[in-house]
C-alpha cells in the first residue's frame, strides 16, 4: 500500500495537498447536491424509478456499497506505515469512524427485512463515495492530523465525542425501530413510533447527521467537516422527503412531528 501511494504522490506534501483538495471538492459536491435535491428526491427505496438503472437487491446493495468505507481505511491502517496512529486523539477519531462503518457494512445489511431494490446508479454512486471518503478521512487521520498533546481533554473534543456517541445511539436505535415495524410476512408501510421518531420523521437520519457533526467537531479539520456537511445535505433531504410522504400517506400521522429537527423543522 505504501508503494502504491508513493507512485501516486512524490512527497507527503503532495498527498496532503491532494487530501485538502478532496475535502474542498466534497464541499462543492455538497453544494451541487443541495441544489439538485431541491428538484428531485434521492432515487432509492420508495422513490426509486427504472430510469436510474436496473434494480439491485437491497441487502446486497447495502453490503457492497458500504464495504469499501470499511475495507479501504482498514488497508490504510494495516498496510501502511504507522504514521500518527499511535497518538491517542488520532486513534480515538479513527475508532469513531470504524465503529460506524463496522455496523453499517458488516451488521446492518444482514438485519434488513425486505427493502425495495436500489437503482444501479444510486448503488454505483454510493460505492464511489465510500471509497473516496474512506480514503480521505482515514489517510488524513492516520498520517497527517496533528493535535495538541492534551486534545482529548479539550472541551471541543469531549463535546464532539459525546455528540458522536449520542448520534450513533440514536441512529442504531432508530434503525431497530424501522426494522421492527413489520412482522415476518408483512408488507407495506407503517408509522414509526418510539425513540426520536416521537419528535421527527427522519430519526435515523438525525442520528447519523449528529454522529458526523460530532466527529467534525472533535476532528477539527476540513476533511471531517466536509463529510459532515455532505451528510447533512443528503440525509436532510431524505428526512424532508420522508416527512412529506408520511403526511400524504397517513391521515393520522402526528401533526406535531417535525421532519428532522425536534420542535423546529
Amino acid at each position: 500500500m505504501d508503494a502504491l501511494l508513493s507512485r501516486l504522490f512524490s512527497s507527503e506534501e503532495e498527498e496532503r495537498h491532494a487530501l485538502d483538495c478532496m475535502a474542498h471538492l466534497l464541499l462543492l459536491m455538497a453544494a451541487c447536491t443541495f441544489v439538485t435535491l431541491l428538484f428531485e428526491n434521492v432515487p432509492y427505496g420508495r422513490y426509486a424509478t427504472s430510469r436510474y438503472g436496473f434494480p439491485v437487491n437491497a441487502r446486497l446493495a447495502w453490503f457492497v456499497q458500504e464495504l469499501p468505507a470499511f475495507l479501504v481505511p482498514l488497508c490504510l491502517v494495516v498496510w501502511t506505515s504507522p504514521g500518527k496512529t499511535s497518538l491517542l486523539p488520532n486513534r480515538l477519531l479513527i475508532a469513531m469512524y470504524f465503529c460506524h462503518y463496522v455496523h453499517r457494512s458488516l451488521i446492518y445489511p444482514f438485519l434488513i427485512r425486505g427493502g425495495k431494490p436500489t437503482p444501479f446508479a444510486s448503488f454505483a454512486l454510493a460505492v464511489v463515495f465510500c471509497i473516496y471518503n474512506g480514503y480521505m478521512q482515514i489517510r488524513y487521520l492516520s498520517h497527517y492530523a496533528e493535535y495538541p498533546a492534551d486534545w482529548v481533554t479539550h472541551p471541543r473534543f469531549i463535546a464532539g465525542s459525546l455528540l458522536w456517541l449520542l448520534g450513533w445511539v440514536v441512529n442504531v436505535h432508530s434503525d431497530h425501530i424501522l426494522r421492527s415495524l413489520r412482522k415476518p410476512g408483512e408488507t407495506g408501510y407503517k408509522i414509526p413510533t418510539g425513540g426520536m421518531f416521537e419528535y421527527v420523521s427522519g430519526a435515523n437520519f438525525l442520528g447519523e447527521i449528529t454522529e458526523w457533526a460530532g466527529f467534525a467537531l472533535a476532528g477539527r479539520c476540513i476533511h471531517s467537516s466536509a463529510f459532515a456537511v455532505f451528510t447533512t445535505v443528503v440525509l436532510g433531504s431524505r428526512a424532508v422527503a420522508h416527512h412529506k410522504w408520511y403526511l400524504a400517506k397517513f391521515e393520522d400521522y402526528p401533526k406535531h412531528r417535525k421532519a428532522l429537527v425536534p420542535f423546529l423543522f
